[in-house]
């Protein structure tokens, strides 16, 4: 049985997918019974867990060969000390309910410890996690091409794309389908021993890039604008991020374009098939109400 945290998120639930295609069985764990539904129906078991509490997670594990493991995006208090209770409590489950495998959502940049805004957290958990499982791995992806949906409407309307990258600074960048595709490959297969596997596309993009694709998929010119540092906080706090969030998520920016948040030389380097313009395709065509 292969145990899937998260679901119903961009990452999740391409990974629920990805098993689905490969026939192979799946429980996916969510917060609340309702939040089951839709993958019931669609063959898989469901189990209800807060991944913050070590007794509800290691009971959905229980019988798991492999297991999904990621980090909730923070949306209040402070990022870093709820990552500490996460990895503790997702360790504790994984030593209990000891699945054969467990595939860790993670990030380029995780390797440092500070210095990466909200990424940090994700070397924490990766410290908690390590060993924990006879298969661990690491799976450190890019720039998810997905989270430009927050900014499609504007890209659709006005044919502007905000960024907080500079324009033309390329940088790891991957879909949500990529990672769903690898991270049942690796639930899938055998190995052993602790590893990190980095994720990207099939090339590093632009924000540039990004606006160039949204172009082709809707028709008319996009041009990629960089909102100034002191804007961004005020930007992020009025479309509700709160405050600790907003600090963590900018410093995370402030890494990337500082060349911090960068692959680790030594690991496993993995190319997605997705490209650019069929991600930002399926952005559009869900804004649309298409998917």
């Amino acid at each position: 049985m292969n145990v899937v945290f998260g679901a119903n998120g961009r990452a999740g639930g391409e990974t629920v997918n990805a098993l689905m295609e490969r026939d192979a069985p799946v429980r996916v764990v969510v917060r609340r019974p309702e939040q089951g539904e839709r993958w019931r129906a669609k063959g898989a078991h469901v189990a209800v867990a807060d991944l913050y509490d070590a007794d509800q997670v290691a009971r959905a594990l229980q019988g798991a060969t492999a297991a999904f493991l990621l980090s909730p995006p923070p949306l209040a208090g402070d990022p870093f000390a709820q990552a500490t209770r996460l990895g503790e409590a997702l360790a504790e489950a994984v030593r209990r309910a000891e699945p054969a495998r467990i595939v860790v959502l993670s990030s380029v940049g995780a390797q440092h410890d500070a210095g990466t805004g909200v990424i940090s957290t994700l070397h924490t958990l990766e410290k908690a996690l390590a060993g924990t499982a006879p298969a661990t791995v690491f799976l450190r992806c890019g720039y998810f091409v997905e989270t430009w949906s927050e900014v499609a409407k504007t890209a659709i309307t006005e044919g502007v794309l905000p960024s907080f990258l500079d324009v033309d600074q390329a940088i790891p960048m991957v879909s949500t389908m990529d990672i769903g595709a690898a991270a049942a490959r690796l639930l899938t297969e055998e190995w052993q021993g602790t590893r990190v596997v980095e994720l990207g596309g099939s090339r590093d993009w632009s924000a540039r890039d990004v606006a160039t694709a949204f172009a082709t998929v809707l028709g008319h010119p996009v041009e990629p604008v960089l909102i100034p540092p002191e804007q961004r906080y005020g930007t992020l706090t009025d479309e509700g991020v709160a405050p600790e969030v907003a600090s963590a998520l900018l410093g995370m920016y402030d890494g990337l374009a500082s060349g911090r948040v960068t692959r680790e030389q030594g690991n496993a380097q993995w190319r997605g098939a997705t490209s650019l313009q069929t991600a930002v395709g399926r952005i559009v065509a869900a804004m649309h109400g298409e998917v």
